[in-house]
């Protein structure tokens, strides 16, 4: 798909084959045809427009929704690498094998947390988190709690401990993956086997005239065959990774001659619609961005305390929060009132925005923590649910049975759970979301 990160001057034609519900995704997409290029047709025949084929209904869909919500924005690939690192060593912590290579993973990620400037604005959001996870004995014995709380907040995060080396970091990716599939045994192996297969068939075909990739050839022919793969082990994955990693970016890239054509279309009935005027997605983060920043320096409003705490909502309460938004200066009052009838709800808004204090929504599941009744594995589910709400201020029971829940009950809470304690363990998750409401009669 093209979108960000993509530059390609020459292209004429974008044809829309799938529904795109992102307006930014969907402006990203459209300037993929606007990059300018000299002598496209031929010397002198430069670029001065480009078609869009919408066979999906893209524009109808846009024209008719102009206030259409975002997709949530792709990860950088330093950070699905470290958020891919951070569950290996979870899942080697729990599966108890190769205690080596938990290790050196571990390592590779304190280091960059280590490199993490408080100096850094970006970082300095998240200061507490940094602080925590510098302590190299933090990462000793990783739980499913601890891991949600530093891919949340520390994996987007800019570090001193750089690889510019893009294609060995897309290799690193994919052997991380492959770990992953090893230590679960759930059958997808064979989905990261093929790329990296394909790496050592490319060197091996293109590259043993260069003599870094002469010097591997032993391991590369392995890890081109069926018998490597048979029997394949996480050291044996790891010492690919090592290796090889350095060679992937001597892949030749094939290049083309340059052909000019010149070719009359055929096209049936066209029809110009106008582009539609959307709202940009940055101007809503930043109108959200001032609102979470007034409120957090409005610690002594009474009703903003008992949004956060858990706490019922009179009207009275209500009243008082729209003051405050209004007081914000953040935006217009259709800014706002757009905000309110997205989340259903002012207070839920708010609470989007300021979250929910811990030690609140620790109460309010306090009967799922009991060390007594509850097992590990239950616990240990029901503080992800707690750092969600904490993070979010409410939550979608629905999101139960997604990750990173399912990484530890892929049937949902079903498998941690009788029948009962999960319908009340959604109970619990609806009171929460409804404490956001004001209270009536």
């Amino acid at each position: 798909m093209l979108d960000t990160g993509i530059d390609v001057p020459d292209v004429v034609n974008l044809v829309f084959f799938k529904p795109v519900r992102s307006k930014s995704k969907f402006w990203q997409m459209v300037g993929r045809g606007t990059r300018l290029r000299e002598d496209l047709f031929g010397p002198g025949q430069d670029k001065e427009n480009f078609f869009i084929f919408d066979v999906c209904g893209n524009f109808d869909y846009f024209n008719a929704h102009q206030d259409a919500a975002e997709a949530s924005a792709t990860r950088s690939l330093s950070s699905r690498l470290f958020t891919t690192r951070t569950d290996l060593v979870l899942a080697l912590g729990k599966n108890g094998t190769d205690a080596v290579l938990r290790v050196e993973v571990a390592d590779t990620l304190h280091k960059s947390v280590v490199g993490m400037s408080l100096d850094n604005f970006i970082v300095r959001n998240k200061r507490r988190h940094v602080e925590k996870y510098v302590n190299r004995t933090e990462w000793e014995s990783l739980t499913e709690h601890k891991a949600t709380e530093i891919v949340e907040n520390l994996a987007d995060l800019p570090t001193a401990v750089r690889d510019s080396d893009e294609m060995a970091k897309r290799f690193d990716l994919m052997i991380l993956r492959g770990q992953l599939a090893v230590v679960y045994d759930d059958g997808t192996l064979p989905k990261f086997e093929s790329p990296i297969r394909s790496v050592a068939d490319g060197l091996l075909d293109q590259g043993l005239s260069i003599p870094q990739v002469k010097a591997k050839e032993e391991l590369l022919r392995e890890v081109a065959s069926d018998e490597w793969w048979e029997d394949v082990t996480l050291p044996m994955l790891e010492e690919a990774r090592r290796e090889l990693r350095s060679l992937v970016r001597l892949l030749e890239k094939k290049k083309a001659a340059i052909v000019y054509t010149d070719f009359a279309d055929t096209l049936g009935d066209i029809v110009e619609i106008d582009m539609p005027t959307l709202h940009s997605g940055t101007d809503v983060e930043r109108f959200k961005a001032k609102v979470k920043d007034y409120l957090r320096r409005q610690p002594e409003n009474l009703a903003l305390r008992k949004l956060r705490t858990n706490k019922a909502l009179t009207p009275a309460d209500l009243e008082s929060l729209e003051e405050l938004l209004a007081r914000s200066g953040a935006g217009a009052p259709e800014d706002i009132e757009r905000a309110v009838e997205n989340a259903k709800g002012l207070g839920r808004f708010i609470r989007s925005l300021v979250g929910l204090d811990q030690q609140a929504a620790t109460e309010a599941f306090s009967e799922f923590l009991d060390g007594r009744t509850a097992s590990a594995n239950q616990i240990d589910f029901v503080n992800l649910v707690i750092a969600h709400v904490t993070k979010h201020g409410a939550m979608d029971p629905g999101l139960l049975f997604e990750a990173p829940f399912t990484d530890s009950a892929p049937q949902g809470p079903g498998q941690v759970f009788e029948s009962g304690q999960s319908l009340r363990l959604v109970e619990v998750i609806r009171s929460i979301n409804d404490s956001a409401d004001a209270m009536t009669g």
